[in-house]
């Protein structure tokens, strides 16, 4: 078990977890004693693995439609992917990684979290058929969004929608992603900020519908 400090749980967890706060906290227990371990976070991220990670990912939370069938992409430690299982025991959750080791961590906290929502799938994105098709589709500090988008918009029907967490960059990904926006005919095309005075970070996402 590591030695490192570990971020105090903030006020605003029980807010935005609200009746799901003690999974949430078990979940983020678990990471914080055995992440650094198995290669899911690195040395520095205990001292604020709350704010920067866990609440920066349920933030995302309000966008899921209910009883949706969301996949997550490279899901690695379960960022978003496990914490949005949490925070929407009403929606699905696929959780869609390519690494063997982090395919086996998912599937035993989600055992661990009793989550009877989520599904672990072996894939790289451009390999994955999920069946059936998501509605929505999720990632987190994947890559840019000129390569993100061709590996998530296929992975989701029409009329569905691709929700991807990005960094302060965001709009200019945005500008260089253009002509593969275009080219996958996504439409409603925006850049949320969500947390403001609520989180101490807030999360920015890339959010546009399926043609």
């Amino acid at each position: 078990m590591t030695t490192r400090a570990y971020e105090t749980e903030p006020d605003a967890a029980a807010a935005l977890f609200g009746r799901r706060l003690d999974v949430a906290r078990k979940y983020t227990n678990d990471l914080a004693r055995r992440g650094e371990e198995l290669g899911l976070i690195g040395p520095v991220e205990l001292p604020r693995l709350w704010t920067r990670h866990v609440l920066n990912s349920v933030l995302v939370a309000p966008l899921i439609w209910p009883s949706a069938r969301v996949g997550d992409i490279g899901s690695g430690a379960g960022l978003p992917g496990l914490v949005l299982a949490i925070a929407r025991p009403d929606a699905q959750f696929v959780l869609i990684e390519p690494m063997a080791r982090r395919c086996d961590w998912l599937r035993h906290e989600a055992a661990e979290l009793g989550l009877t929502n989520v599904e672990v799938m072996r894939a790289r994105a451009e390999e994955a058929n999920p069946t059936p098709i998501l509605d929505q589709a999720t990632a987190r500090a994947v890559s840019a969004l000129s390569k993100l988008l061709p590996l998530t918009v296929p992975l989701v029907r029409s009329g569905g929608e691709v929700i991807l967490m990005k960094g302060a960059s965001v709009e200019r990904e945005l500008s260089a992603a253009a002509k593969a926006i275009k080219r996958l005919r996504l439409t409603e095309v925006e850049i949320l900020l969500l947390g403001d005075g609520v989180a101490t970070e807030v999360t920015r996402v890339f959010r546009a519908t399926v043609g």
